[in-house]
């Protein structure tokens, strides 16, 4: 289980506290001050550094030559249906793009595994398979 505090002011920046660590998130300049990743820019993070784990997991377990994974993405909304009703709300889709680069001699048959097996890190599966979120309101003088 991930447990995560996250403290803000009136302002964008936020600390965050994840077990030992201590890191900041921000909102890009002109909507906030850029001091820290975005929200979607750790979400990117977080699937990356799992799919990244996952496939070196994988491939230690099977003993196959994999020498690093880079993995790039991006986060965006597209429109469906061609545009129809663009304006109105629920017509945009999210689209994540991966793109996985695997290092070292790998056949073909290795990397089309580690291409499945990149569908089933559990960050992914998270995102695919949408969880509940279970919201508690505290109001604080």
């Amino acid at each position: 289980m991930a447990t995560v505090r996250v403290l803000s002011d009136d302002n964008f920046q936020t600390t965050i506290l994840a077990g030992n660590h201590e890191f900041m998130a921000d909102e890009p300049a002109g909507i906030g001050d850029d001091v820290g990743p975005s929200p979607y820019e750790f979400v990117l993070a977080g699937l990356g550094a799992c799919t990244s784990m996952t496939l070196i997991m994988y491939a230690k377990r099977k003993a196959w030559p994999l020498d690093g994974v880079e993995i790039e993405l991006s986060h965006g909304r597209e429109y469906q249906d061609d545009c129809e009703n663009c304006e109105e709300p629920g017509h945009q889709i999210d689209i994540i793009h991966r793109s996985i680069t695997l290092h070292g001699q790998l056949n073909d048959e290795q990397r089309e595994r580690l291409s499945y097996v990149a569908t089933r890190c559990p960050v992914h599966q998270t995102l695919t398979n949408p969880p509940q979120i279970v919201d508690m309101v505290a109001i604080s003088n």
